[in-house]
């Protein structure tokens, strides 16, 4: 493995692209370990634990490349809402989450098991859903895969027809708060950002 590359584990192509849209090489190597869903001490450790435990297990097995993972979730008045296991429970969650203010958090993990360097943060964001009918969300979910989604929604393919407005990171919205990954990445792997060529 490219050591310039950086490998993130995850699926989401939303996160791949943000990152190559700034310029940083990137693998995808999913971790695919079994995430938590609650945590005793609040919803932000819950998402660094997941990040944490996903990063912890790409970096044994790519020791000298720098690893990072991120695990994002939704959280109103305390409930916390992963992804939707079926297109009812996603119906449900906007159900929820109409007219409401929540929270979207994403924890992030940085790691190189090479040089003990483990680099951990977490952002929250919090969105304003309008007011939804019932058809008004079963005429959203036709036009999205909520299942791979925390919350069942998709706020860059969301055209204002759910969200009214982001009080912070958009990108962390989208699944992945790329201000402060970027930052993280240029103080502790400034190599990733170098301007040298990488071939696949």
């Amino acid at each position: 493995m490219d050591p310039r590359r950086l490998i993130l584990a995850s699926r989401s192509p939303r996160r791949k692209k943000l990152l190559e849209e700034a310029g940083i090489p990137t693998v995808i190597a999913p971790a695919d370990i079994d995430e938590l869903i609650d945590h005793p001490e609040s919803p932000q450790h819950l998402a660094l634990e997941n990040a944490y435990r996903k990063a912890l297990v790409l970096s044994a097995r790519y020791p000298e490349s720098i690893v990072l993972a991120a695990d994002t979730i939704v959280v109103l008045d305390g409930e916390i809402f992963g992804k939707p296991e079926t297109m009812e429970t996603a119906h449900l969650m906007l159900a929820r989450l109409a007219g409401q203010t929540h929270e979207v958090i994403t924890g992030v993990c940085l790691s190189r098991l090479a040089t003990a360097t483990v680099v951990q943060f977490e952002e929250v964001t919090r969105v304003r859903f309008r007011e939804l009918s019932r058809a008004e969300i079963e005429d959203y979910l036709r036009t999205i895969d909520p299942l791979d989604k925390a919350g069942g929604y998709s706020a860059q393919e969301d055209g204002r027809r759910l969200i009214e407005r982001i009080e912070g990171s958009l990108t962390n919205v989208i699944g992945l708060p790329m201000e402060r990954t970027l930052a993280a990445i240029q103080n502790h792997f400034p190599e990733i950002t170098s301007n040298s060529p990488v071939h696949p």
